[in-house]
């Protein structure tokens, strides 16, 4: 069988690239922590410049960098030499990506970036050139040779770039403590979101939760869970949980007693009702829920004491976390 030279094309551009990102590795040094320093101390928006190609890994890099904690945008070299370069406050830190180290319109903004005090990290290839110069640190993304044969077209040296950006997102990610519920908030939107939403968000709250008290009769347990429509409800004693009545537990008690409509709320409940605390994602109920094979959970609010609402299997699934 006569093989497919784009195949071949193909493994051969993803070995180089490979190597390139693996190479990073052997030449990060005392210059990557610094960055990660800076950047975590800066108390304005860390902002990302490069032209062409390597601009649009600065606005890859800056998205992830600002949907993992780390205020970030992108300002276009070629914007900003004719005025967008007052997008930037002395409070914020420039992150300057150039393979060259010599790109015309980022070395041009250069003296307005010092003016203003602004820290400078450079990301390039050439560690001697006139932004290393300027660079308060400088971060080597130099490669041996780009997966183009010509060796013009900017492509194991894009990925080298593009891989080390992701290393200063998740290093900061880390420092930063971020979390699955900062996540949320910053993703609320989309598959993800869903995902990380949280139990105080979808659960029903006030008089829609179904509540009676122990010493009522189960009709009136029955009444109540018709008219929630959440298939249980909660047995309180005051403020207090005390229980919870199911519609399976109806069942069974209507096997137990004939006269089930006529005992006592606190006879047929069962005790030990489970409750989730309202700031956990929801992802987290339906684990729960899937667990105990249950169809709702009690909702604690600040209080653990406190009830503060119920959610059921139903909200999670109208929410999409299912």
């Amino acid at each position: 069988m006569k093989k497919d030279p784009a195949i071949s094309t193909a493994k051969r551009v993803l070995t180089i690239e490979a190597d390139a990102v693996r190479g990073l590795k052997k030449r990060l040094d005392g210059n990557f922590g610094k960055a990660v320093d800076l950047m975590l101390k800066t108390p304005g928006k860390v902002v990302l410049t490069g032209m062409g190609k390597s601009g649009i890994v600065c606005q890859k890099i800056a998205s992830t960098l600002a949907g993992t904690g780390t205020p970030a945008f992108f300002l276009h070299p070629g914007d900003a030499v004719h005025g967008d370069v007052g997008m930037l406050t002395k409070n914020d830190i420039l992150i300057a990506l150039s393979n060259s180290g010599e790109t015309e319109e980022i070395t041009r903004i250069l003296p307005a970036v010092k003016r203003l005090g602004i820290k400078l990290i450079v990301m390039t290839g050439r560690k001697n050139s006139t932004l290393s110069k300027y660079a308060d640190v400088v971060i080597d993304v130099s490669v041996k040779k780009e997966a183009c044969p010509l060796g013009l077209s900017p492509t194991a040296s894009t990925t080298a770039s593009l891989a080390m950006g992701d290393a200063l997102s998740v290093a900061l990610l880390e420092r930063r403590g971020f979390k699955e519920e900062d996540f949320a908030t910053l993703h609320p939107a989309g598959s993800l979101g869903k995902k990380f939403m949280k139990v105080s968000e979808l659960m029903h709250r006030g008089a829609a939760v179904p509540s009676v008290r122990p010493d009522a009769k189960t009709k009136d347990a029955i009444f109540e869970i018709t008219d929630k429509r959440l298939g249980l409800t909660g047995v309180f004693k005051g403020k207090r949980l005390v229980g919870v009545i199911t519609d399976g537990d109806l069942r069974r008690a209507l096997e137990r007693w004939p006269n089930v409509f006529e005992k006592k709320v606190s006879d047929v409940m069962a005790k030990n009702p489970k409750v989730i605390a309202g700031d956990s994602l929801a992802e987290a109920a339906l684990r729960l829920m899937e667990e105990h094979s249950i169809t709702a959970l009690f909702v604690s609010g600040k209080n653990k004491n406190d009830i503060a609402g119920v959610i059921h299997l139903h909200d999670l699934i109208k929410a999409g976390v299912i």
